[in-house]
C-alpha cells in the first residue's frame, strides 16, 4: 500500500498525505487536486474505491462515420474527455460498411436514454440526405449538435472548420513558392464540406493566378474518395494535366497523392509539392513530413461539447454555425515550383 501511495503521489506531484486523504475521501483537499490524484489513479492502471467513483450525469452518444481516419478518433478523444470532466459518460457509435446505419445507431442510443447525441460529419453534411430525420430527433426531446457540415433545414447548433479559408492558405502557400499549376483532390461533390473547399480553391486560385473559374473547376479539382487510394486516383489525373502542386482535402488522401507521384517517378516535393487537410497525429512523421492545413479540432470538440451541454441544461445555443479558423503547418512536402528553383 506505501508502495502504491508513492506512486500515485509522484504521479500527480503531490504528498503521500494527500494522496491518502483523497482515497480516504476526507476534507480539505482542492478540487483541482482531488482530480491530479484521480487522474494518477486511471494513468496508473489502479482500480478507484467505489466511494470514489462520480455517478454518472448520463449517457451522451457520439456518432462518426469510421475510425479509419486518424482524425475521427482525434476528434472522439477530445469531445470524451471533455465529456467526462463534466460527469457524462461517452458512448462511440461508428458506422462501418455493412453494418449499422446513422439512423439505426441514432435509434439505439435513444432506445438508451442518452443525454444527447454528437454527430460527426454525418448525413447532415450529405445535401442528398432528407433533413426530416433531424426535425425528428428534436420532436423526441433529444439535444443534438452537427459537427463537419451545414444544412438550414435543420434547426440545431453546427461546429464546423473554415473550409473556405483553409483553400486560401493552401493555394496562398503554394503560389508564393511559384507554382501556376495546382490541383485539389477531394470526395464527393454532394458533401457540404467539400463544396466549400471548392469554392475557396476556386477563388484563391482566380485571385492569386488570374484563371477562370469554369477552367479552374473542369482542370484543377479532381474528385475520388476520402481514402489513401482515392487520393492516389486524383492525383494521377492532376498530374497528368500537368499539375506540381497538389491540395487534397484530408490527409489520408495526401498519402495517396504521395504515393502517385513516386509511382510516376517523382519526387516529394523536388518534383511536386503535396498539402494535406487535418494535421491527424502522426502526420508530421511521414516522409516527407506532411505540410497540411491544421483542423481546430480541440477548439471544436470543446465547442461541440459546451454547446450540446447548454441545450441539455435548457439554455439552447443559437441555431447557427460556429466557425473555426484552421491554420496552415509547413512541412517537408512542400517546396518551389520545378524550374523556380532561384526563387529566394
Amino acid at each position: 500500500m506505501t508502495t502504491r501511495l508513492a506512486d500515485i503521489a509522484a504521479q500527480a506531484g503531490v504528498s503521500e498525505a494527500t494522496v491518502s486523504r483523497v482515497l480516504n475521501g476526507k476534507p480539505g483537499v482542492a478540487a483541482t487536486t482531488r482530480q491530479s490524484v484521480l487522474a494518477a489513479l486511471d494513468v496508473l492502471g489502479y482500480e478507484r474505491p467505489v466511494r470514489l467513483r462520480q455517478r454518472s450525469a448520463g449517457l451522451v452518444g457520439l456518432i462518426t462515420p469510421e475510425l479509419e481516419n486518424p482524425i475521427f478518433p482525434a476528434l472522439a478523444q477530445v469531445i470524451g474527455q471533455a465529456l467526462t470532466r463534466q460527469g457524462y459518460t461517452p458512448v462511440l457509435a461508428t458506422q462501418t460498411p455493412g453494418g449499422s446505419t446513422e439512423d439505426e445507431l441514432t435509434e439505439m442510443l435513444v432506445d438508451r436514454g442518452v443525454a444527447g447525441i454528437i454527430y460527426v460529419s454525418g448525413l447532415h453534411a450529405d445535401t442528398t440526405a432528407d433533413m426530416q430525420r433531424y426535425e425528428q430527433l428534436r420532436a423526441q426531446g433529444v439535444p443534438f449538435v452537427l459537427v463537419d457540415g451545414f444544412s438550414p433545414k435543420v434547426q440545431a447548433p453546427f461546429i464546423s472548420p473554415d473550409d473556405r479559408a483553409a483553400m486560401t492558405l493552401a493555394v496562398t502557400h503554394l503560389v508564393s513558392l511559384g507554382h501556376t499549376r495546382v490541383g485539389l483532390a477531394l470526395g464527393p461533390k454532394r458533401f457540404v464540406p467539400v463544396q466549400r473547399k471548392i469554392e475557396g480553391f476556386v477563388r484563391a486560385v482566380q485571385e492569386q493566378l488570374g484563371l477562370n473559374p469554369e477552367t479552374i473547376e473542369s482542370d484543377l479539382v479532381q474528385h475520388s474518395l476520402y481514402t489513401l487510394e482515392g487520393g492516389q486516383a486524383a492525383t494521377t489525373a492532376l498530374i497528368d494535366r500537368g499539375c506540381t502542386a497538389i491540395v487534397c482535402a484530408s490527409d489520408m488522401m495526401a498519402l495517396g497523392a504521395i504515393r502517385a507521384a513516386r509511382q510516376r517517378g517523382l519526387a516529394v516535393p523536388q518534383d511536386i509539392s503535396v498539402v494535406g487537410f487535418d494535421d491527424s497525429p502522426l502526420i508530421a512523421f511521414t516522409d516527407p513530413p506532411l505540410t497540411t492545413v491544421r483542423k481546430p479540432v480541440p477548439a471544436m470538440g470543446q465547442a461541440a461539447v459546451r454547446t450540446l451541454l447548454e441545450e441539455i441544461g435548457g439554455t439552447p445555443a443559437p441555431h447557427s454555425e460556429f466557425v473555426f479558423m484552421p491554420e496552415l503547418v509547413v512541412r517537408g512536402s512542400t517546396a518551389s515550383a520545378p524550374g523556380d528553383r532561384n526563387r529566394p
